[in-house]
C-alpha cells in the first residue's frame, strides 16, 4: 500500500530522537558524528556546522552500507550519529533509514538554523 510523505515523517519522528544544539554539541564532543546531509549546493551557499561531516542524503544508503566499496568509514554502527539538513525533515527520514540499516544511536538535530540558534558555529565551504 502506498504511503504519503506525512506518514513517512510520522514514522521517522517516532523512531529518531530530536535533540537540541546543546545536546548535539555535547554528543560530538564525546565522539558522535555530526552529519550534514544537505546537497552540495546548499553547503556552498550557507556553509556547514563546524566539525560536520558531509554526505548528501541522495548517497546515504551507499555510504552507510559497510559491505559496499562506497562505504564511508566515518559511519560506524558503534558511533552515535547526529543528523541535520535545512529544516529537519530530511534528517528525520535519513535517521530512520540509518536505523533500518542497523545504526542504533541516531539523532535529529533539525536544521542548520537550529545549530546556529543554539550557538553553533558555521564553517564556510
Amino acid at each position: 500500500m502506498p504511503v504519503t510523505v506525512k506518514e513517512m515523517m510520522e514514522a521517522a519522528n517516532a523512531v529518531v530522537e530530536r535533540v537540541d544544539a546543546a545536546k548535539a554539541k555535547a554528543m560530538t564532543e564525546q565522539g558522535a558524528l555530526l552529519l550534514d546531509i544537505r546537497d552540495a549546493n546548499e553547503l556552498e551557499h550557507t556553509g556547514r556546522a563546524v566539525g560536520a561531516h558531509h554526505i548528501p542524503r541522495s548517497m546515504l544508503e551507499f555510504r552507510a552500507d559497510d559491505a559496499l566499496q562506497s562505504h564511508d568509514p566515518a559511519l560506524r554502527k558503534d558511533r552515535p550519529i547526529v543528523l541535520y539538513c535545512a529544516s529537519g525533515g530530511r534528517a528525520a527520514l535519513a535517521g530512520k533509514l540509518l536505523k533500518d540499516m542497523g545504526y542504533q544511536r541516531v539523532y535529529n538535530l533539525g536544521g542548520l538554523t537550529d545549530w546556529v540558534n543554539g550557538g553553533g558555529e558555521i564553517a564556510k565551504s
